[in-house]
């Protein structure tokens, strides 16, 4: 695997540039369940409540507010019915971003097509008046999830930015390359990861949409089932509705197309160290065409299954290429998908 080199932006036009964020102001998030939001917000509910916006007719009942009262229809059918409104709600938006040394690999950046990928989703719930919330996992701190407090509306676009500039390309995330790989003394992958799922799940924010952001590279093989597992569950109960974007880069998808830089000509094919970015092991490979096809079937066959792991807890899975444009990813996809509308 080749690790990218990777600028950290210098600010948040560059996580968002303006041309993006235009394309964005129209969609919103999709959510595939009824979910009780908290908060007034833009989404229609389909609870009944007092907004601006007349639903129905009920028979009055002892308790209802007398300003209800229809006089008009009172008048011609001498008895009392009050009107009832649609009422509108906030969805509860928790964005996942995976920081681990996995993302650092590949090129174009995972962790920068995933950084961007986050703000954007960020952007379009905070826009719509959501409650938006960002967390990061798979860093070498005390926690295994890193949250940001919910947020709603446009002015707190730039909060979501700094947390994003902060603990996936600032100081912690400088912390985190400089230690190099992991050295055995935290926990191992698999219960980092779901430690970071299970408290997702387990956050008390509310119900809401979750979006979890990583290339699922988490070892041993099929170390990502049992926290993806935990946010199925509370799928499944109807607290969440919870989708995976599976940010892998052109050459972990099909390493003909693995490149270090702007270096066209590279080639894998040969004598080759490779170092696991995770945790530091290294291996003496002799690369030929012939093992190179066996990996794509592979790396195939894993995504799939991932996709297939994903639907079977009712969780959604998108897979997402670091070279996708995103706008092209969003406003299609994502949308075709039902992710975004």
């Amino acid at each position: 695997m080749i690790t990218a080199s990777v600028k950290p932006p210098a600010d948040l036009s560059e996580l968002l540039p303006p041309a993006l964020a235009a394309a964005l102001d129209r969609l919103d998030v999709h959510s595939r369940k009824v979910l009780l939001g908290k908060l007034q917000g833009e989404r229609r509910s389909k609870r009944r409540g007092r907004s601006v916006e007349f639903d129905d007719y009920r028979e009055y009942a002892a308790g209802d507010d007398l300003r209800h009262i229809d006089w008009n229809v009172f008048a011609r059918m001498d008895r009392f019915f009050v009107k009832v409104f649609q009422e509108e709600e906030d969805l509860s938006v928790e964005i996942a971003l995976d920081v681990s040394a996995s993302m650092r690999a590949g090129s174009p950046s995972k962790a920068m097509f995933a950084a961007r990928l986050a703000m954007a989703l960020g952007y379009i719930g905070l826009v719509k008046n959501n409650r938006v919330s960002m967390s990061v996992f798979g860093g070498r701190g005390p926690k295994a999830l890193v949250q940001l407090a919910p947020s709603r509306g446009r002015r707190n676009i730039q909060r979501i930015g700094a947390f994003l500039l902060e603990h996936a390309f600032g100081a912690a995330a400088a912390a985190d390359s400089s230690a190099g790989p992991t050295s055995g003394t935290g926990p191992p992958a698999s219960q980092a990861f779901t430690s970071a799922m299970t408290t997702l799940a387990q956050s008390g924010r509310g119900r809401g949409v979750v979006f979890v952001l990583t290339d699922l590279l988490v070892p041993p093989r099929g170390g990502y089932e049992a926290g993806l597992g935990a946010l199925g569950a509370a799928t499944a109960s109807g607290s969440l509705d919870a989708t995976v974007l599976q940010v892998l880069s052109p050459g972990e998808i099909d390493p003909a197309l693995e490149r270090e830089g702007d270096d066209q000509d590279q080639t894998l094919v040969g004598d080759l160290r490779l170092t696991d970015v995770e945790t530091g092991k290294a291996a003496e490979v002799t690369l030929t065409s012939d093992l190179l096809a066996v990996y794509k079937k592979r790396a195939t066959k894993y995504i799939e299954q991932c996709a297939a792991f994903c639907r079977s807890r009712g969780l959604g899975h998108v897979l997402t290429p670091s070279n996708t444009d995103l706008a092209t990813l969003i406003v299609q996809t994502l949308r075709q998908r039902g992710v975004v509308r």
